[in-house]
């Protein structure tokens, strides 16, 4: 067991002290992949990755009962709570400039990692929260490969599965988001 994970573990039984020793382990990473993600966004963004790192990380350890099973869980974690910063800042910009009007996005027209205006990510997220009804691990692989930027094998690994289930549940959930974004029915 790596030093990261033992932390988790750690956090997991209470140990108020482990989330002090897991934050230098794991922040470059993070502001890395919130780098990443913040540079596909439009110029004069205001949210820095820094801010956006911090923002996750307080949502992960900030209620004192952070529990993980590993690396891999606690980066879909992170994820999550990226997505959902990102998607709360998106409802306020859409709110406040946009009049909350919200636009249909064809998936095809989309950079790989999440680089969309504030309205179009709107409907992404909505179109998400749906897959994950259908699809938990669909709709997890998506957010990591759409709003932190990783590769197919690193989400396998981050999530402990194969290649090819990664490979295999990413076109079905293109597919299927596509459809829902687009307006049509694809089932359930």
């Amino acid at each position: 067991m790596n030093g990261a994970a033992r932390i988790l573990e750690a956090m997991g039984h209470g140990d108020q002290q482990a989330a002090s020793d897991l934050l230098p382990l794991v922040y470059d990473e993070l502001r890395r992949l919130a780098s990443h993600k913040l540079s596909f966004e439009r110029p004069g963004q205001t949210l820095q990755a820094t801010a956006l790192v911090h923002e996750a990380w307080l949502r992960l350890v900030g209620s004192g009962d952070s529990q993980w099973d590993g690396r891999g869980h606690f980066f879909a974690a992170a994820a999550e709570a990226m997505r959902r910063i990102l998607v709360e800042a998106a409802r306020r910009k859409a709110r406040v400039r946009h009049g909350g009007e919200l636009k249909r996005v064809d998936l095809d027209d989309v950079e790989v990692t999440c680089g969309l205006p504030s309205d179009e990510l709107l409907d992404v997220d909505e179109a998400l929260h749906q897959l994950e009804q259908l699809d938990a691990q669909g709709a997890a692989i998506v957010k990591l490969r759409f709003f932190t930027g990783l590769t197919h094998p690193q989400i396998a690994e981050a999530l402990g599965v194969s290649l090819s289930t990664v490979e295999r549940s990413w076109s079905f959930c293109r597919a299927w988001l596509f459809q829902r974004i687009r307006g049509d029915d694809p089932g359930h």
